[in-house]
């Protein structure tokens, strides 16, 4: 023995310094420190092979993929888009009501899903936001960020550290979480978050003008596209207003043609007919998407070719696709016309799109006189784009990058959502069966594609909480965590308990800026288990404690990956994190702290 440990425990140590050293550094990926952690654990014989493995068919690792493929559907049905500009439209005028808005409805949804997925996909919103009303985009993303990351404390879905402090207490025997177990925290640290963003951080926070957007500008209006108007299509009997201001697209309509016949603005109160074609400025996402919307199509495909496939509607891949390609200086198309140089039959491709850097395009698309520069969005099969790509013309051909969404499957995503929800809350099932299930329907009703489905799992998350949990059992089989536990025990052992959770609070959120949340969780949650059977508590307050800190701790913005999304855009500075941060962790800690006392008392 060593120190007082035996050799199970000596082994363990090392194998956490190791893995500590590895996150820390990031000198090899975060799964493939998780993949060590399983064979250190099980050659070392510390865990026999199975209870090496068993992180992969855990809980939180079947919750988490299953969530990450709930997410996706409401992201490719465009229903998280569509919550993402109400938000903004609630919003309305001014700072306060902007942040207030902004960082409750961010911490609701956050409950529901990853953090960083609301982060991103609020993001452009709040952005868009911060130019309509004036206000630098760094007095809004970093409380937009926070909000995220206390809204995960509502449920224990939107976290993994909620997930696995779950899987710890179940390990100790003990009946474990429900999903809004830990809701009266979540609500109170994300009310306590904004009233402490509009009464002090507001001050804190750095008035810099944000540099970041212009890409996003560029995504949300850069396109033209002409779209024709089918016989079964909505917008039949619509006037062009009414598509404007509808939520569920980002058109904005330049010219009406109607038996070819032109009508530019102001529009009116005219209506929409089968046939009619807009020539419409829109995002890579809308062009994308066209062609997955019952009702609409995309004009120069019916009149110039054949209707294409662009490969996203089929599981096999097909071969056809969209690409960009740049009108080179000196091409022989500069001056030409769309029509004159007729694509489909020299190329064997179609024009679907256009972006131009400056002046607006009126006419169609067939009559616009391409210019140096111009970004085309061509539609064809891998054939032809592969003869293209040597072409002189073209000064460059790239992948396009708009993401296709069924926005008529957008009541169904939700509904299977909020009935998973519902069904793992009321214990109908338990609650990776009832995500299972969930994240199953969403396929089988085409809100998602199989290969979609797969592609949204994040493989390095599953893979390291896989890797995560055993670290967690390794703690209490070896006697670690009671030994760790004693000797805090002998530190604190007199000590309110209130401030003991305050302490471990603010322990813990110092370790999780070094290490991801799950990370955190899976080496401190046995311990405090631990710490609380040593100090004849029970031990939910103290494992709670321990998962909060882990994912709502502000110190740094190294440790949530949403903060590091919108720190560029921001143009924020390491200290600003600091000095913002710092306080808002205090008067977390404290809420966490008292909270978990009295619920679990």
């Amino acid at each position: 023995m060593l120190l007082g440990l035996t050799l199970p425990q000596l082994t363990l140590l090392l194998i956490l310094l190791a893995a500590f050293l590895l996150l820390l550094t990031e000198r090899i990926r975060i799964d493939l420190t998780a993949v060590l952690i399983i064979v250190a654990l099980a050659a070392t014989g510390v865990l026999q092979p199975e209870e090496a493995l068993s992180g992969f068919s855990s809980e939180p690792a079947i919750v988490v993929a299953s969530i990450f493929v709930l997410s996706e559907a409401l992201f490719r049905t465009g229903l998280s888009d569509r919550l993402g500009r109400w938000i903004g439209r609630l919003a309305g005028h001014g700072y306060n009501r902007v942040l207030a808005v902004i960082m409750l409805a961010v911490a609701a949804l956050s409950a529901f899903t990853h953090h960083v997925t609301i982060t991103a996909v609020m993001l452009p919103v709040t952005l868009k936001l911060s130019r309509e009303q004036n206000i630098t985009p760094s007095r809004l993303l970093m409380p937009m960020s926070f909000a995220a990351s206390l809204g995960t404390a509502i449920t224990i879905l939107g976290a993994p550290a909620f997930l696995i402090a779950d899987s710890i207490l179940r390990q100790a025997d003990r009946p474990g979480l429900s999903i809004f177990s830990i809701a009266p925290i979540g609500l109170a640290i994300s009310i306590a978050g904004t009233l402490f963003m509009l009464l002090v951080g507001r001050f804190l926070l750095p008035d810099r003008k944000g540099g970041g957007d212009s890409q996003d500008h560029f995504r949300l209006d850069g396109y033209y596209t002409e779209v024709i108007v089918l016989p079964d299509s909505s917008f039949i009997d619509q006037t062009v207003d009414e598509i404007e201001a509808n939520d569920g697209h980002h058109l904005r309509v330049v010219t009406w043609l109607r038996h070819g016949r032109p009508h530019n603005r102001p529009f009116g109160q005219r209506r929409l007919q089968a046939g009619d074609v807009l020539l419409v400025r829109t995002t890579p996402d809308e062009i994308a998407a066209i062609q997955e919307e019952p009702g609409l199509a995309l004009h120069p495909v019916i009149k110039y070719g054949e209707e294409v496939s662009t490969g996203n509607n089929h599981e096999d891949g097909a071969s056809s696709r969209l690409v960009q390609a740049v009108v080179a200086p000196g091409s022989d198309l500069v001056g030409r016309t769309v029509g004159q140089v007729n694509f489909r039959q020299q190329y064997g491709v179609v024009v679907v799109g256009l972006w131009r850097r400056r002046g607006w395009v009126r006419a169609e698309l067939a009559r616009v006189r391409l210019r140096v520069g111009d970004v085309l969005v061509l539609l064809g099969e891998e054939e032809a784009l592969s003869r293209l790509a040597g072409n002189v013309s073209f000064l460059m051909l790239v992948p396009f990058h708009g993401e296709p969404q069924r926005r008529h499957k957008a009541p169904l995503a939700g509904g299977i959502v909020l009935a998973t929800v519902l069904v793992a809350a009321f214990n109908l099932l338990p609650i990776e069966i009832a995500l299972l299930a969930g994240a199953a329907a969403v396929v089988l009703t085409g809100c998602v594609t199989g290969r979609q489905a797969y592609q949204a799992i994040d493989t390095r998350i599953y893979v390291f909480i896989a890797g995560a949990i055993p670290l967690g059992l390794a703690m209490v089989k070896t006697g670690t965590s009671e030994l760790l536990a004693g000797r805090l025990e002998r530190i604190v052992g007199g000590w309110n308990p209130i401030l003991i959770l305050l302490l471990l609070f603010l322990s813990t959120a110092i370790v999780t800026q070094l290490m991801s949340d799950a990370a955190t969780t899976a080496l401190l949650a046995p311990v405090a288990v631990a710490l609380a059977a040593a100090l004849g508590q029970p031990p939910e307050p103290f494992v709670v404690t321990v998962a909060t800190a882990a994912v709502a701790s502000f110190f740094t913005p190294v440790g949530h990956h949403g903060n590091l999304l919108i720190y560029g855009p921001g143009r924020y500075h390491f200290t600003d994190f600091l000095r913002v941060g710092t306080p808002l962790t205090f008067v977390v800690a404290l809420i966490v702290a008292i909270l978990a006392f009295i619920l679990w008392a």
